[in-house]
């Protein structure tokens, strides 16, 4: 039985204050057009809210007097997640995509390796470009970072080089990431 109350608590809590939900002694108030009518006490801001047909909503408690606006809530809750929306669309998580190869790839290997790397790099991700070794051939990491440099620098139209290449136990690995527009 508590775990409800608890639960009806939280939720009571996450409601917007609208209306008869507005827990505060003074508000103010403005009205649709954006005109500030005054401080009022709750009851009285609602009154004039149901007069014009609209709801009274608080737009900022953090002030002294929290802020109340009277406009429809429909709208407004519309355009507010439609501003989410739109924020969401534009943000661009950048991940880190990783292109593996040995360093005595062939040319067109190679070239579908640096393909791959533009196409992660143009998406807005970072590149971990990574060389293995097998055996003795850990004697020849000048040759991988060799072809890294050449990597680095047939891309250097579209990426920089976030971390230069180095060694890291049977690879060399090298850190790519999107220019930055200017």
């Amino acid at each position: 039985m508590l775990e409800k109350y608890k639960n009806s608590k939280k939720l009571s809590r996450d409601l917007p204050q609208i209306n008869d939900r507005i827990r505060f002694p003074k508000v103010r108030v403005i009205d649709d057009e954006g005109e500030q009518l005054g401080i009022f006490v709750p009851e009285e801001a609602i009154q004039l809210a149901i007069q014009q047909g609209l709801d009274l909503v608080v737009v900022s408690d953090k002030s002294d007097p929290p802020v109340c606006r009277i406009l429809d809530y429909g709208k407004y809750k519309f355009t507010q997640e439609k501003r989410a929306r739109e924020a969401k669309k534009k943000q661009h998580n950048s991940s880190l995509k990783e292109v593996k190869m040995r360093y005595k790839i062939e040319e067109h290997d190679y070239k579908v390796r640096i393909n791959q790397a533009s196409k992660f790099i143009q998406a807005g991700d970072k590149v971990k470009v990574t060389i293995t070794f097998r055996g003795r051939e850990i004697q020849h990491s000048n040759l991988a970072i060799d072809l890294l440099n050449r990597m680095a620098s047939d891309l250097t139209t579209t990426a920089e080089i976030q971390q230069a290449p180095s060694r890291d136990g049977r690879n060399v690995i090298m850190l790519l990431s999107p220019k930055k527009v200017s």
